[in-house]
């Protein structure tokens, strides 16, 4: 069997090579924020959810690129997008993201709201596009479906609602658990569960299995998050491309300063292996790169 890391990067690789088809021309009168979308639209990173969205497309029987790449794209851009705000001075105030400065300071706070905002309709054109230009009823059913899918995980009822009660929660002490799964299942569930259920929509994949999907999904975000958050506390700044202790720095209520470290490793283990039995169980597979690569969060050192 291949070494994982190595099938990693060639997977990263693949879908840099798709990703990097939809950055933007900078050119025009707006050229400043073209340059500060592509600034971290293309910058160095995991690739994870546009990733999980090809994997599942292709456990599920799908075998067109064209079909599902701007759906890659645009999940990619919502998550570009979520992150540049997330680092502005009214929000989380980070100077480095993916061991670059972030684009705010790179350019200026208002360039990169528009950035942001640049990228969040970007999404929606990209995909909108591939609507208007299918001619097959059927790809437009699922594409129309896998759309929605990303409208409602990114919105005020996922990711956005998330982080809204996130920044409501700063400087509180006294935040329970419900509230803190509340936070992590939208701020950072929302976009995983989004990533498994379009790729398995466009790869035509039964409501039951896309359902079960989206529990798996929900279990990889508190999972992912858990492990940031034990990161934050005991991570290498220089691995992870940002300084570690801004939670802390924050005043933020963590699962791991909530539960304690050994909990939250107990847990983050629990909610990974719940989510490999679904994907294994819903694609009749017990060996697949999607596994291996949740099975990988697991231990990732950034």
């Amino acid at each position: 069997m291949a070494d994982f890391k190595e099938v990693l990067k060639s997977k990263t690789n693949e879908v840099n090579s798709i990703i990097e088809q939809f950055a933007f021309k900078e050119e025009g009168y707006q050229k400043r924020v073209f340059e500060a979308m592509n600034y971290s639209f293309i910058a160095p990173g995991k690739r994870l959810r546009p990733m999980i969205v090809l994997e599942t497309y292709r456990l599920f029987g799908g075998n067109d690129i064209k079909t599902v790449a701007p759906f890659m794209a645009a999940i990619e851009m919502i998550h570009t997008y979520s992150l540049i705000h997330d680092d502005l001075p009214a929000m989380d105030n980070d100077d480095y993201r993916r061991g670059r400065l972030t684009n705010h300071k790179v350019f200026d706070e208002a360039t990169a709201i528009l950035a942001g905002d640049g990228l969040l309709n970007a999404a929606f054109e990209t995909m909108s596009n591939t609507m208007v230009e299918c001619g097959d009823n059927d790809t437009l059913k699922k594409m129309v479906k896998a759309n929605a899918v990303l409208a409602l995980k990114a919105g005020s009822f996922g990711m956005i609602g998330g982080q809204t009660v996130d920044l409501m929660m700063e400087h509180k002490k006294d935040v329970d658990e419900d509230t803190l799964l509340f936070i992590h299942k939208c701020k950072t569930s929302a976009l995983l569960e989004a990533s498994l259920m379009m790729g398995a929509i466009l790869a035509g994949a039964t409501k039951e299995n896309v359902d079960a999907l989206e529990e798996a999904g929900r279990y990889i975000g508190l999972a992912f998050q858990i492990q940031d958050d034990i990161l934050d506390v005991c991570g290498d700044s220089a691995v992870l491309g940002k300084p570690v202790g801004s939670d802390e720095k924050n005043e933020k209520v963590t699962y791991v300063s909530l539960k304690g470290l050994e909990t939250a490793k107990s847990e983050q283990e629990m909610y990974t292996k719940k989510a490999m039995n679904i994907i294994m169980n819903a694609s009749g597979k017990e060996e697949s790169f999607l596994l291996d690569l949740a099975k990988n969060l697991m231990t990732r050192e950034k």
